[in-house]
């Protein structure tokens, strides 16, 4: 058992005899003395994908099923199939795109530190680093003297994302951004 205020993203539960992975957790704190803390939990059905959102309180326990936690590597798309290879046992392993949800965007061959959540030996979801290095493919003209202002302008990274770069950011440099809100973070170096 797991307590609701536990759950973190990845997480595998059981709900009503379905097994679901914790997908987006939205905590709510009222601002009033004594209310409970609510957690706004956005699940995934491991086998069809189908999206349940629910509310708990903090204290509310929930069934949690163990899994195996192994390094991948998107290897390629195959239609609306994403291949992942198993870097210990180099076994492949596909997952569709509605279970990857936001993450599909983010799946490069070059992208490392994915880790893989197996159950019974069958890939059900995949965990993305929570920080990324993405070039800029393409953004509007540096303006000079920009580095003191906090002002930003949007920018495109290779994959077709689009984010808030400061102003003296130029196409073509390397940045690090956060993968659950698509934001800059810093210039990586």
């Amino acid at each position: 058992m797991i307590k609701a205020s536990n759950l973190k993203k990845g997480n595998v539960v059981t709900i009503g005899n379905q097994i679901y992975v914790v997908k987006h957790i939205d905590v709510k704190t009222p601002s009033a003395r004594g209310a409970l803390t609510l957690y706004k939990v956005r699940f995934a059905q491991v086998q069809t994908g189908q999206k349940y959102e629910q509310s708990f309180k903090g204290s509310d326990a929930l069934t949690d099923i163990e899994l195996t936690r192994k390094p991948v590597q998107f290897i390629f798309r195959e239609g609306s199939m994403y291949v992942f290879m198993d870097t210990e046992e180099y076994a492949q392993h596909s997952l569709p795109a509605e279970a990857l949800e936001n993450q599909a965007e983010w799946l490069d061959e070059s992208l490392e530190g994915i880790v893989g959540l197996f159950m019974d030996g069958k890939l059900i979801a995949v965990e993305l680093p929570q920080i990324i290095v993405m070039e800029i493919a393409e953004t509007s003209p540096s303006i000079r003297g920009a580095t003191v202002t906090g002002r930003t302008k949007t920018a495109t990274l290779t994959n077709g994302v689009e984010i808030q770069v400061p102003e003296y950011m130029s196409s073509g440099e390397k940045v690090k951004v956060e993968v659950e809100n698509a934001r800059f973070i810093s210039r990586a170096g």
